[in-house]
């Protein structure tokens, strides 16, 4: 599971610490992982009773020591996956797990470092030589009956970025959260935290949780969707059609297309923004429905949640590539399970195609929307017939085509005229008309002009 040159590192250090009279320990996530048999690659470790001189002169007989922040008494091994930190206090002097006061304190022992810990499943402790379980507030019975539960009521709520990854890891490790915890969170502003770290909690929810969907479900517990996830909190209440969605209001239907798109995220091509377009897929439904012959509908949500799901994604990210990405599946979620519907011709399908930024990403989205409602869809028809359309678009494009070297050889010359004969020329090659054919029509279009 790790790697043997790790564990030999790790092995050496503890050794050596041990011959300067102290004891090196694996700690956090390391350890909780380890008990729950789950893969986890990042080695921490924590050593107690030397000095941050005597660690560094250690560090730097086993490999290259990195000093990730020497002052807080943080340092990695080049080259490894190994963390190695010192015992620590931290007391908040601003908002938004922005501003700390961090000392270092190596002999503070093992109850008072384990007490600066989030919870109590990541409190634990174990000795690399010994093996020995150090477990100062319960968090092994804590992780055996599936609870999450904070480790300090004051130093848990000096950092609001916890509220989120309570949330997160309730979704990860399907915890319930203690009702002290779950009444804590409540009370805490979360409003102040920067939007990239509220973009990695949502991308560790979103991407290593058999069910996101706790997450929001979590933070809806907590009175926690606004101001970060105000759009998904938006979606509770918002009916819609009772025959065609039995289970309830659009945030259900999220929920339920989220979880579903938990399970092929790991065939999507991005997976990342494939989950977030399943997110926001439906943010167009706030706006957009409407009662009106006996029944709900959302005409055009598909064009109105680009817009709300833009807001959305430019709160917590700038990355301009995810943010085209879902955009554009959003405008799309729905053409697929049209086209499969209406059996449309190749020259539609090849055109919603040409429009997406990822036609395979696209075509999972839409089965996940049919799979994530009551009555489910039926999806095998559906994933066969757009897999085979999609095939027959990609040979299309692998064709030879009409290009503006082409019409300059004809002796045109490039012009606003010139883009427009391109166009009509990119029409043909969707509909599949061979480049001989199709450069013909492009010269008779020209000659009308």
């Amino acid at each position: 599971m790790y790697a043997q040159d790790s564990f030999e590192k790790v092995n050496k250090i503890a050794n050596l610490v041990k011959e300067q009279g102290g004891t090196a320990y694996f700690v956090g996530g390391f350890v909780r992982d380890r008990l729950l048999e789950k893969e986890n690659k990042d080695i921490d470790i924590e050593v107690h009773g030397i000095s941050p001189d005597t660690l560094e002169k250690i560090l730097d007989s086993v490999g290259n020591r990195m000093e990730i922040g020497k002052s807080f008494g943080v340092y990695s091994l080049c080259g490894t996956n190994i963390d190695i930190a010192m015992p620590r206090k931290e007391t908040a002097t601003g908002t938004g797990h922005r501003d700390f006061k961090i000392d270092v304190e190596p002999f503070i022992g093992t109850q008072n470092a384990a007490r600066r810990r989030d919870f109590t499943i990541n409190s634990i402790m174990q000795d690399i030589l010994t093996g020995e379980i150090v477990d100062h507030f319960g968090g092994q019975k804590d992780l055996r009956e599936g609870i999450l539960r904070h480790v300090n009521s004051d130093s848990f709520s000096e950092d609001p970025l916890r509220v989120l990854r309570a949330a997160q890891f309730a979704a990860r490790f399907n915890l319930e959260i203690a009702p002290e915890t779950l009444a804590l969170c409540k009370g805490i502003d979360i409003s102040t935290l920067s939007s990239e770290r509220v973009l990695e909690e949502l991308k560790k929810a979103l991407l290593k949780a058999e069910k996101p969907s706790v997450f929001f479900e979590t933070l809806k517990k907590m009175n926690k969707l606004s101001p970060w996830f105000s759009e998904v909190e938006k979606l509770i209440g918002v009916p819609q059609s009772t025959i065609y969605h039995k289970e309830g209001d659009v945030y259900t239907h999220t929920m339920m297309v989220l979880d579903e798109a938990a399970k092929m995220q790991n065939t999507a091509q991005e997976p990342f923004y494939f989950m977030l377009s399943a997110l926001v897929h439906d943010f167009g439904k706030i706006n957009s429905t409407s009662f009106y012959n006996g029944n709900y509908h959302a005409t055009g949500h598909e064009e109105a949640g680009v817009f709300i799901a833009g807001e959305f994604l430019r709160k917590i990210t700038n990355e301009s590539a995810l943010i085209s990405y879902v955009l554009n599946m959003t405008a799309l979620h729905t053409k697929p399970r049209m086209i499969v519907d209406d059996n449309s011709s190749v020259k539609a399908s090849n055109k919603m195609f040409d429009t997406s930024e990822n036609p395979r990403d696209l075509i999972k989205l839409s089965l996940c929307d049919g799979l994530g409602k009551i009555p489910r869809k039926p999806i095998a028809h559906a994933e066969a017939f757009l897999i085979k359309r999609l095939e027959i678009y990609n040979e299309y494009m692998a064709r030879p085509y009409v290009t503006g070297q082409d019409l300059i050889n004809a002796g045109m010359s490039p012009g606003k005229e010139f883009s427009e004969l391109l166009s009509y020329a990119h029409k043909m090659r969707l509909a599949g008309i061979m480049k001989e054919t199709a450069l013909s029509m492009v010269m008779a279009e020209a000659r009308k002009k």
